[in-house]
């Protein structure tokens, strides 16, 4: 243990800056970041978690856990811990960006070859755009809501394509075209964004925390709901199989970070700033966020005699204009600050990894905006069941196994000692055959096979037997598991032979 902490706190930088000869596998923006630019500190990764914690979703995942049943403490308590899981693999794979100045792209190569790495930049973009369109969703619901303090009718008017209407489509697509120009003015505008962005959400956080408060006569009428897994309540002794899925999915909720967080840690003075930054900045703050989202939600259930769990539709429901109008536009603006940060950063590098020579990182977040409309987001978050177990745990079976895979490569096989220069080069080292790692590939579906019949099971396309559904219940820890046992034993087994 003790070694492996000084692995992790190690200060050791490497300078690889300078061009990497004129492979097609290397441009700008997939390059090492030279020292030079490796100016991230340990308050910017703080300042970097806190922000894209306190954000809508976090709000509408804890209040998910309320409106499925859990207590106060419950909901909040799975969250923290969720996270603090989830928190190990962030900072065992920040350490190859920090250290060699590499995205998350790059990092896959050793262990799945110079091509085979667009395997599981694909999946791990592919549910950024899910995530892409979700945020994308938020704030254009935000400014639909802020257009009908002018024009009610617009609430009011009926579908003309895939369930929503003239003013929701226009809304959705308006405030889509602001992320587009965002992309456009470059990634150094995100921090700009993030500082301006935190102090906004938790202030509004906190406003509605003070609101509920009051509107429900204090804290005691607001956290004394019942959970519905105890003794008389509908939910009576089902508490460990609603608990079980529900951590998964909150391990899932920043699977996708665990592991492109080279793709910010790469910008790191140091070890200890990305892993010190981290640990502060991701537990605490969606703990304190989440207990936000519950305490409302359960005083929703006082003051209107029902769950609201979505914020968007709770702040609806205020009638002073200029109050209204405050809340929707921070959320607006906090909405887009998370969304470029979490979902476009990581995709977009993943995009560009596809064909560095056509493909940079605008290109690729455009890419990204485009995925974010076809797939459809409004449907993965109409109910909290939905959201939790058909979107959280599902993809979260994909990104545990690649996870699995990448640690046991680095860290196993490699004792995190990489050379650069053969990352970015064919028929190097990392080529395999044909830029292709088999074996990642094998260990990949080892890993994500034991759960995909309960997933089929859960989303209704296969009758399956209940164990099925058991285990996709776990996930995450089962693909993550599976993957790193096994690409451990093939590495292994293919060295002695």
């Amino acid at each position: 243990m003790k070694a492996l902490t000084d692995l992790l706190l190690d200060a050791e930088i490497h300078d690889h800056s300078e061009p990497i000869s004129r492979s097609p596998y290397w441009n700008k923006d997939i390059a090492p970041v030279g020292k030079a630019h490796r100016t991230w500190s340990t308050k910017d990764y703080a300042v970097l978690w806190i922000s894209m914690s306190a954000c809508v979703p976090t709000y509408m995942l804890a209040s998910s856990l309320i409106s499925g049943g859990m207590n106060w403490w419950q909901a909040v308590l799975t969250i923290f811990l969720g996270n603090v899981i989830v928190l190990l693999p962030m900072i065992l794979n920040a350490h190859a960006g920090t250290k060699y100045g590499i995205p998350f792209p790059v990092y896959c190569r050793p262990a799945f070859g110079l091509l085979g790495a667009n395997v599981p930049a694909l999946l791990r973009a592919l549910v950024a755009c899910g995530w892409f369109g979700i945020q994308t969703w938020i704030g254009g619901a935000a400014i639909y809501k802020l257009a009908g303090l002018w024009h009610p009718s617009l609430l009011s008017a009926p579908p003309v394509l895939l369930g929503l209407n003239g003013g929701q489509w226009a809304c959705f697509l308006f405030f889509w075209a602001i992320n587009m120009y965002v992309i456009y003015k470059g990634v150094e505008s995100i921090r700009f964004l993030l500082n301006v962005k935190a102090p906004l959400l938790i202030a509004l956080g906190l406003a509605l925390l003070a609101w509920a408060y009051v509107q429900a006569g204090g804290f005691g009428p607001m956290l004394s709901t019942p959970s519905a897994f105890a003794p008389g309540q509908p939910k009576a002794g089902q508490f460990w199989t609603f608990f079980f899925p529900a951590l998964t999915a909150n391990v899932g909720f920043w699977a996708t970070l665990s592991l492109n967080i080279p793709d910010f840690s790469r910008y790191a003075k140091s070890q200890k700033d990305q892993v010190w930054g981290q640990a502060l900045g991701l537990p605490l703050t969606m703990g304190l966020y989440s207990f936000i989202g519950v305490a409302v939600t359960s005083a929703t259930v006082v003051i209107y005699g029902k769950s609201l769990w979505d914020p968007v539709e709770l702040i609806g429901r205020f009638r002073n204009p200029l109050v209204l109008a405050f809340a929707l536009l921070s959320l607006v603006l906090a909405t887009l600050a998370t969304n470029i940060a979490a979902n476009v950063v990581g995709p977009a590098n993943d995009i560009a990894h596809l064909w560095p020579e056509k493909i940079d990182f605008r290109l690729g977040g455009y890419i990204t905006g485009v995925i974010g409309i076809l797939i459809q987001p409004w449907k993965l978050i109409a109910d909290p069941s939905g959201y939790i177990f058909k979107w959280l745990v599902a993809y979260s079976a994909l990104l545990g196994s690649v996870g699995g895979i990448l640690i046991a490569d680095y860290y196993l096989l490699r004792r995190a000692k990489l050379d650069v220069r053969e990352l970015y080069e064919k028929n190097g080292k990392y080529w395999y055959a044909g830029g292709v790692n088999g074996t990642a590939l094998v260990a990949l579906v080892l890993g994500i096979a034991p759960v995909a019949p309960g997933f089929l099971g859960t989303v209704g396309l296969l009758k399956v037997n209940p164990f099925w559904i058991t285990l996709y219940d776990y996930a995450w820890f089962i693909s993550f598991g599976a993957s790193f046992a096994a690409y451990r034993i093939f590495m292994k087994w293919g060295e002695n032979t």
